[in-house]
């Protein structure tokens, strides 16, 4: 594209710097099922409270890390790979609400949106090919 008010060329800082002093905050236990590791995360959200949830993919569920918690809790799915309403097949992404005290999740491997509120389930999108939300 030659027409630069169309898209103009972008000016990239060429000595950026980063800070050296990383600290993992969730998984780094190596891939796996138990609390402190994470299998194929995908999509994370924190919340003001700067805990960590996060869609643990290939273990089916998603885990709260608390701030500084040393292993996550599971919150939604965890039953196993599986279709039902208590189960999450690959889920990628979700949202916390957290006045409502619910996470919508979205839940790839059953092609659906669903939300978890307590204990409870409720399919809010069917039959779509959701990874992000």
């Amino acid at each position: 594209m030659t027409d630069q008010s169309i898209c103009p060329p972008m000016k990239n800082k060429i000595n950026l710097k980063w800070k050296q002093h990383a600290i993992t905050v969730a998984g780094g236990n190596g891939q796996g099922q138990k609390l402190n590791q994470l299998s194929l995360p995908w999509g994370i959200f924190i919340d003001e409270k700067k805990n960590i949830f996060i869609a643990d993919s290939t273990n089916h569920r998603i885990v709260e890390w608390k701030y500084n918690a040393k292993e996550g809790q599971v919150i939604a799915g965890g039953n196993g790979l599986g279709n039902q309403m208590d189960q999450l097949y690959q889920p990628t992404d979700m949202i916390v609400d957290q006045q409502n005290h619910s996470i919508i999740i979205a839940d790839l491997g059953n092609r659906r949106v669903i939300r978890w509120m307590n204990q409870t389930q409720q399919i809010l999108i069917d039959n779509i090919d959701c990874h992000n939300l």
